[in-house]
């Protein structure tokens, strides 16, 4: 079942792992970058990271080295463990999805990245998906998912068929993915975007003249942008995209 992504996030720009900003003591993907993108009226975009018992942690890499104060995999680690590592920048451990959607409580839209956990965008993945879906129970408020890895978004539309799905797209350069040639050729035509029945795709910046962007939004589907960096980004992205996620600078919000 393909479901609409609310207005919302056609309207109000997205904050890039929400408004962070280390040298106010907002690091990304952080309590103190949620509130402040709450207080400002931003929609959020996060990412989730599995943790060793399974749990969805808002992080957006796939080491601890750069955000936190620890080093090594993030999925090596327990929730609890999590909990209590410093993000680097900030005066806090790293939140698990429950506890932002808690946060977050439908006053803003909210966007969730669900990184790739197989490691080449394949089949092995599963329980960070079920994550996602346990803490979306009950949750109120405009919400929807994403992944760049279509696996991920053909699970969650089994577990929340009634969540607003959508693929993160690029243009899968060489120089950017350590995947092989003929899976980043595939990705980069999107071919999977009806079979995850998807609503919308969030498509690079640097891409936005792609062919299969303009069919797909000529057919209906929501295009979004990461990452938009300066006004002059802004304007030029939205030539083609309903709306941004955008970071180091602040977005106009709808009047």
């Amino acid at each position: 079942m393909k479901v609409a992504l609310p207005e919302p996030f056609l309207t109000t720009p997205l904050a890039h792992r929400a408004l962070h900003d280390v040298s106010d003591g907002r690091p990304e993907n952080s309590r103190a970058a949620i509130r402040a993108a709450i207080a400002a009226g931003y929609g959020i975009e996060i990412d989730v990271q599995q943790s060793a018992d399974a749990q969805a942690m808002v992080f957006h890499d796939y080491a601890l080295d750069r955000l936190a104060e620890a080093s090594g995999p993030i999925r090596a680690q327990t929730a609890a463990t999590l909990a209590q590592t410093a993000l680097r920048g900030g005066d806090e451990g790293i939140p698990d999805l429950p506890e932002i959607l808690s946060l977050v409580a439908g006053q803003v839209p909210i966007l969730i990245e669900i990184k790739d956990q197989d490691g080449a965008m394949g089949p092995d993945i599963g329980p960070l998906e079920a994550a996602v879906a346990s803490a979306l129970e009950g949750y109120a408020g405009p919400v929807g998912v994403m992944s760049f890895n279509p696996h991920s978004v053909i699970r969650m539309a089994e577990l929340c068929p009634e969540t607003p799905r959508g693929l993160v797209t690029e243009a899968y350069e060489e120089k950017n993915w350590s995947l092989p040639a003929e899976t980043r050729a595939h990705l980069r035509e999107i071919p999977d975007y009806e079979r995850a029945e998807c609503s919308f795709i969030s498509h690079s910046i640097h891409d936005l003249d792609h062919p299969r962007v303009a069919k797909l939004k000529a057919q209906g589907a929501a295009v979004l942008c990461w990452t938009v960096r300066s006004p002059e980004d802004e304007a030029r992205a939205r030539k083609v995209a309903q709306n941004i996620t955008f970071e180091q600078y602040l977005a106009t919000l709808p009047a």
